[in-house]
C-alpha cells in the first residue's frame, strides 16, 4: 500500500518524523517489502503488521527520534525466537529519523516509480529513477551497510487491476478497492462517467488496446453496459498472453453463449478455461452492487503470485453473484 505517501506529503512541514521500512522478509511474515509507516511522538500511521513487532518498530522509531534528523539503523527481527510470534519468519527493518531537507524526492514519488534508496553516513539519500534495476533485499546474511543501494518499484504489492466499466458495480468495486492490495486502472467508454474520479475514458474503437497493455500479473475485470463490449474485450484478455485472472460478470447463461461464441472465433479450451463467469466467491448471494464488490474482491485476494491464470471447471452456478468454481 501507499498511504505512507500521503501521510508524509501531509505532516512533511509538522513535527519530527521517523519512518519504518520493510526492507526484506523471510518466512511468514505480516507485510512484505516496501511497507511502511510513519512514526511520530504522539501517534503512527499506517502499519508493517501490528503485534510485538511493530510495537518493538515503534520503540525503536521514537529512540531515533532523539537523534539528528537523517539518522537511521537497520534492525533485524526474527519473529519466533526475539518477539514471541508464532509466524516465525524475518523480518529486517530500516528505522530512520527523515531529514525534512531531503523529502524533494517526494515530488515525484507515485504508484508504479521506482525508488531508489542509498545509506549514506548520517542520512539516506533517496532519488527517482524508473530505469533503475529492481532487487529485492535478503532478510539474512549481513545487514546493508552506508553505501548499500536498493530499488523498489512503489506499490509493488499491489495487483494491477484492469477494471472495465464504471456502472454500479464498476463504482462499488473501485470504492472497496482503495484500501486493498490493488492498483486500480478503471476504463469504461461513456463520457457521462467523465466525472468520477478514477475513471479513464477510452474510444470504444480503442478499449481492447487497454486490455493488451495489461502486465501479466493483472486482474482483468469486465463489467461493461453492453454485451457486445463486454465479448470484445473478453475475446481480447483470451488472445493475448494469460494474466493472473479474467473475470466477466454474468449469469450461467451468459458464460454459456460467451463460451460458444469463443469457440467459434478460435479460442481453444485451455484459454476458454481461463475465463470466470459469474465472479465472485462461492458462497455470496445476493445482486447488490456492494455484494457484488465485495465478494469479486475477496475473490482476487485469492490469487496466489507464484500460480499462472485460474483454471475453471466446465460447471457453473446460476447466481450472477457466485463464483465459477475456479482453482487457484
Amino acid at each position: 500500500m501507499t498511504d505512507w505517501l500521503d501521510h508524509l506529503r501531509q505532516r512533511r512541514p509538522a513535527a519530527p518524523i521517523a519512518m519504518v521500512s520493510v526492507l526484506a522478509t523471510e518466512g511468514s511474515a505480516p507485510r512484505g517489502a516496501g511497507t511502511r509507516m510513519l512514526v511520530t511522538a504522539e501517534g503512527i500511521a499506517g502499519t508493517i503488521g501490528g503485534g510485538s513487532l511493530e510495537f518493538h518498530a515503534m520503540e525503536q522509531a521514537r529512540a531515533v527520534l532523539a537523534l539528528a534528523p537523517g539518522t537511521w539503523r537497520v534492525q533485524d527481527f526474527p519473529l519466533g525466537p526475539l518477539l514471541g510470534q508464532c509466524c516465525g519468519g524475518r523480518v529486517r527493518l530500516l528505522v530512520e529519523h527523515l531529514d525534512p531537507l531531503r523529502l524533494d524526492w517526494l515530488g515525484g514519488a507515485g504508484e508504479g516509480r521506482t525508488l531508489v534508496s542509498r545509506l549514506a553516513p548520517g542520512h539516506v539519500e533517496r532519488w527517482i529513477d524508473d530505469e533503475a534495476e529492481t532487487r529485492p533485499l535478503s532478510a539474512r546474511g549481513d545487514r546493508p551497510e552506508a553505501g548499500t543501494r536498493f530499488a523498489e518499484t512503489i506499490g509493488q504489492n499491489r495487483r494491477p487491476l484492469y477494471l472495465f466499466g464504471a456502472g454500479h458495480v464498476g463504482q462499488a468495486i473501485a470504492q472497496h478497492a482503495e484500501r486493498l492490495p490493488f492498483r486500480l486502472a478503471w476504463f469504461d467508454t461513456r463520457p457521462l462517467f467523465d466525472s468520477i474520479p478514477g475513471v479513464t475514458l477510452v474510444p470504444e474503437r480503442a478499449v481492447e488496446q487497454c486490455v493488451a497493455d495489461a502486465p501479466d500479473d493483472a486482474a482483468i475485470v469486465i463489467l461493461t453496459h453492453d454485451h457486445a463490449l463486454d465479448y470484445r474485450l473478453t475475446l481480447a484478455a483470451l488472445r493475448r498472453a494469460p494474466v493472473a485472472f479474467i473475470g466477466l460478470i454474468g449469469s450461467a447463461t451468459k458464460r454459456a453463449r460467451f463460451l460458444s461464441r469463443l469457440a467459434r472465433d478460435g479460442i481453444d479450451d485451455a484459454a476458454r478455461a481461463r475465463l470466470c463467469c459469474p465472479i465472485g466467491i462461492d458462497g455470496v448471494v445476493g445482486k447488490e452492487p456492494d455484494v457484488i464488490a465485495i465478494a469479486t474482491l475477496a475473490q482476487l485476494l485469492q490469487l496466489r503470485a507464484d500460480r499462472p491464470a485460474p483454471a475453471q471447471a466446465a460447471t457453473t452456478q446460476a447466481t450472477a453473484t457466485q463464483a465459477a468454481p475456479c482453482t487457484f
